[in-house]
């Protein structure tokens, strides 16, 4: 068996934890690293960086250097809140253009195996948000996984007696796909929500 030196058996070892990183991506990584020092230390400075200056926003919970964000603070619509699992939902909502409201991150999903419960989750911020009565509609942008569709279950459930219109991201059949190559389930949720033309 080879034998490293400490430091990068550590370089390793850190790298490994990274999602989608194992031990042969943590070696592909760690040897780029060596052979470009000046990348190196460019990478080592912008996670000082990042750790030093990034956090929460304390209305949204979505990252920011700032505090509150600009997604918070900026010319939007207030009548409108999204709500999803982590903060690269809402650049991945943000991307598409499509919703000018305000966000909510919850910081996870609804998850019992796991002992996530809903105390564990910024559910209390979001209620005390639909306070004001400023805002109309809550726009459920969680995960179609089984802890997201839990997730906005829960929340519909809480949401509506408060008199806030609650809507749930369509899903269906992916644009450009064959429908023979689709699963059952798409299929069946494409036909139930599906449109007039």
């Amino acid at each position: 068996m080879i034998q490293f030196s400490n430091s990068f058996v550590r370089l390793l070892a850190e790298l490994q934890k990274l999602p989608g990183v194992g031990e042969k991506t943590a070696l592909r990584l760690a040897f780029h690293l060596l052979k470009s020092p000046e990348n190196c230390s460019a990478l080592a400075e912008s996670l000082r960086e990042v750790v030093s200056r990034v956090g929460f926003c304390s209305v949204c919970f979505g990252i920011t250097e700032d505090d509150p964000c600009l997604f918070c603070t900026g010319d939007r619509d207030d009548t409108a809140i999204c709500v999803v699992e982590e903060p690269q939902d809402l650049l991945t909502m943000e991307r598409t253009r499509a919703f000018r409201g305000r966000y909510h991150v919850l910081q996870g999903a609804l998850s019992p195996l796991s002992g996530i419960t809903p105390s564990q989750l910024r559910i209390a911020e979001l209620v005390k948000r639909l306070d004001g009565g400023t805002v109309r509609e809550v726009v459920l942008a969680t995960n179609f996984s089984v802890e997201g569709e839990a997730t906005a279950l829960y929340l519909a459930r809480l949401i509506k007696p408060l008199g806030v219109r609650v809507t749930r991201l369509a899903h269906g059949i992916p644009l450009g796909s064959d429908l023979e190559y689709v699963d059952a389930a798409t299929v069946q949720r494409a036909i139930e929500g599906r449109s007039e033309l």
